[in-house]
């Protein structure tokens, strides 16, 4: 007989958990009394919000999903927006928070972090929610948070256990349920894809962040297809360095062109959604013809474009079925060129500046090839989603896109650091807006020893709101926010930092901190 806390981590432990992000509290302590001696590393973020990211980022790196104990109340109402940051991107995150105890729930009495409906509120995010009334019921309710949480699109689950459950005796129980699979994909399906493909002569694959773990898959039916390959934000990475790859957002006018005139797309591990399909807002995405689209989640099949076959089912399955079902390797017909036709007439297409800002994009890769990078809304990134040629899939990935939370690019880079099983660097690309959100996460960086070089682009306020702001005719007001001396900051915490003037050194910089080892920041002085 254990403890609820106790058995809860036991069973966590059973499912490969090994790191746990959150900040203590009274409603939370039961938790932690197996946790010392379970081996699971705990983090200790500055913020309940912080806590979110950082899952939010072990879960993208690792391939696990993150996990954060929160206290009820302000704790967990902290962490909804990296929630719902996870949800629009599809990141499996386990959030365990407790509440009040249960005689209590739904009264109002005015207990200390009371809300009406704690669990209400957070069914309006979570793909799943439960309160656990009966400890005895851990073990089956975990084990359907994890299957809501990993089995078709992944999310955010929550469980709430009341303080007067956590410290139930229950019997710990001596197995976990098996984790369903996702779906084999239709033979129907396949057959019916198969033949939309073979019919095409000018196919274009897209590939999204669903696809990043069928590299190889993807790499072998493009081709044997002979089809240019459009990555999304969070599938860049993808088919690095193939003839075959277009690293450019289909919100450019020069990828839309590639789409609009392919007469198949096989859409794959995407949403289609407009923060990379329609970036401007301006309605103009093309028709495809022959939609083909590949999903793990039926639902998220069929929302917004239209396809003619949809197979549900695991990417690197289902890529692999297709490629069996297609008939005989295409002779290369031009889809190399069309590629590369795309590439360069995208880069173009970007103007001046963000080209400027793309080089520095390729300044990093080339210094620290192995790095991932893992950014905030800031001016860097949002050229980056535009364009940006990334040497493995799984290393760019941010919160421009989607839900769009700022403050999400520290922390989650911090988690990035700590999943990483072959300790490679990350590289944080934050603005000097953004990076106030969650300053005090350095602490947490050096706490950690997380490998994180920070990279602050100082434009001195929300530069990429005030020029839209400009654009449209408005008199910028609230785009200035003073910053403090980030280096002071930095070395305050203990880190390694200096601050450049402009770019020209950014090479330099970047081999001096990671040769540092550690945490390190560098803040981009900008003109």
């Amino acid at each position: 007989m254990k403890t609820v806390g106790e058995v809860l981590v036991d069973l966590l432990q059973a499912r490969g958990v090994d790191t746990v992000f959150g900040i203590p509290g009274v409603h939370t302590v039961e938790l932690y009394r197996g946790l010392a001696a379970s081996g699971i590393r705990h983090v200790t973020p500055r913020h309940e919000q912080s806590a979110g990211f950082m899952a939010d980022g072990y879960a993208r790196v690792s391939g696990k999903p993150g996990v954060c104990f929160l206290i009820t109340g302000p704790g967990l109402t902290n962490a909804i927006t990296a929630m719902a940051q996870a949800r629009a991107d599809s990141v499996p995150m386990l959030v365990i928070s407790g509440v009040n105890r249960r005689a209590t729930l739904g009264h109002e009495g005015g207990h200390l972090h009371e809300l009406p409906d704690q669990a209400g509120m957070m069914r309006t995010v979570a793909l799943y929610t439960h309160t656990l009334l009966n400890g005895a019921d851990l073990p089956a309710v975990l084990d359907r948070a994890y299957a809501a949480m990993l089995t078709g699109r992944p999310g955010p689950v929550h469980i709430e256990i009341p303080i007067d459950v956590m410290s139930e005796r229950i019997e710990a129980p001596d197995r976990i349920a098996p984790l369903p699979g996702l779906p084999v994909p239709a033979e129907e399906a396949l057959t019916g894809a198969a033949a939309l493909i073979a019919a095409a002569r000018q196919p274009v694959i897209l590939a999204g962040g669903g696809a990043k773990g069928a590299d190889a898959e993807l790499r072998a039916l493009a081709a044997h297809l002979d089809a240019p390959v459009v990555t999304t934000t969070n599938g860049r990475g993808l088919m690095a360095g193939h003839p075959l790859e277009v690293p450019a957002s289909p919100s450019l006018g020069a990828v839309r062109a590639l789409i609009g005139a392919a007469d198949a797309v096989i859409a794959v591990g995407t949403q289609i959604g407009p923060t990379d399909y329609d970036m401007y807002v301006d309605g103009e995405f093309p028709a495809m013809t022959r939609l083909v689209r590949i999903d793990a989640g039926p639902l998220q099949a069929t929302r917004g474009a239209v396809a003619e076959a949809v197979i549900v089912g695991d990417a690197a399955c289902a890529l692999a079925a297709l490629y069996r079902r297609i008939g005989p390797a295409r002779l290369p017909d031009g889809g190399a060129e069309r590629a590369k036709a795309a590439r360069e007439a995208a880069y173009q297409g970007l103007g001046a500046k963000m080209q400027g800002e793309v080089e520095v994009l390729r300044t990093i890769t080339a210094t620290l090839p192995d790095a991932a990078i893992v950014g905030d809304s800031t001016q860097l990134i949002y050229a980056g989603n535009l364009y940006a040629e990334i040497p493995r899939p799984g290393a760019w990935f941010n919160a421009a896109t989607g839900f769009g939370a700022l403050g999400y690019g520290p922390p989650a880079a911090i988690g990035a650091a700590l999943a990483d099983p072959e300790g490679r660097p990350v590289v944080c690309l934050v603005g000097d807006g953004g990076f106030q959100f969650c300053l005090s996460e350095i602490g947490s960086a050096m706490d950690e020893a997380a490998r994180v070089i920070f990279v602050v682009w100082n434009n001195r306020g929300y530069g990429e709101i005030e020029g839209y702001m400009v654009d449209q005719g408005i008199t910028p007001v609230g785009v200035t926010p003073s910053a403090p001396d980030f280096v002071a900051v930095a070395r305050a915490y203990g880190m390694a930092a200096e601050a450049i003037e402009g770019t020209g050194d950014l090479a330099g910089a970047l081999a001096r901190a990671e040769a540092a080892g550690g945490a390190g920041l560098i803040e981009i002085r900008l003109p």
